[in-house]
């Protein structure tokens, strides 16, 4: 019974947290989606409204509105925005929340500091705007 015992301990410890959370990645300390996966916002939205559709959201997911918010965070950070297809997304300090595409693991980061727009966000709901690896800002047309 030990055995089953120290298996249940070990898949318990690699549970992913529930909901929004901090996390280190390789921009530092940052808001990550309940799989891990490192959040960003988009500079350009203004009155906490999307401006990423199309093929900006295809590279940049939207996070559901309902995505539920780790009890260890402050909960009067976050809130939700209209999008004009309809659903709710989910924002921090009034700024629309996405993922990016690329990341594939818990930790990458490689969408900070994207076209010196996107930039992960930190446990307060603040922009860290230094880049991932040093001060280079990747320019791509995503077409958006």
């Amino acid at each position: 019974t030990t055995a089953a015992g120290e298996e249940a301990t070990t898949t318990a410890a690699t549970e992913p947290m529930s909901g929004v959370h901090v996390a280190e990645t390789d921009a530092g300390s940052a808001l990550v989606g309940p799989d891990g996966l490192t959040l960003y916002v988009f500079t350009s939205d203004t009155d906490g409204e999307s401006t990423c559709y199309d093929a900006c959201a295809e590279l940049w997911p939207p996070v559901p509105g309902d995505t539920e918010v780790s009890s260890d965070l402050d909960a009067s950070l976050f809130g939700t925005t209209a999008r004009t297809d309809g659903t709710e997304q989910l924002t921090v300090n009034d700024m629309p929340l996405y993922w990016y595409e690329p990341d594939e693991v818990p930790g990458d980061a490689m969408g900070q500091g994207f076209n010196g727009v996107w930039f992960v966000i930190d446990a307060e709901g603040s922009i860290i705007e230094a880049a991932a690896d040093g001060d280079v800002v990747i320019d791509y047309d995503y077409g958006g």
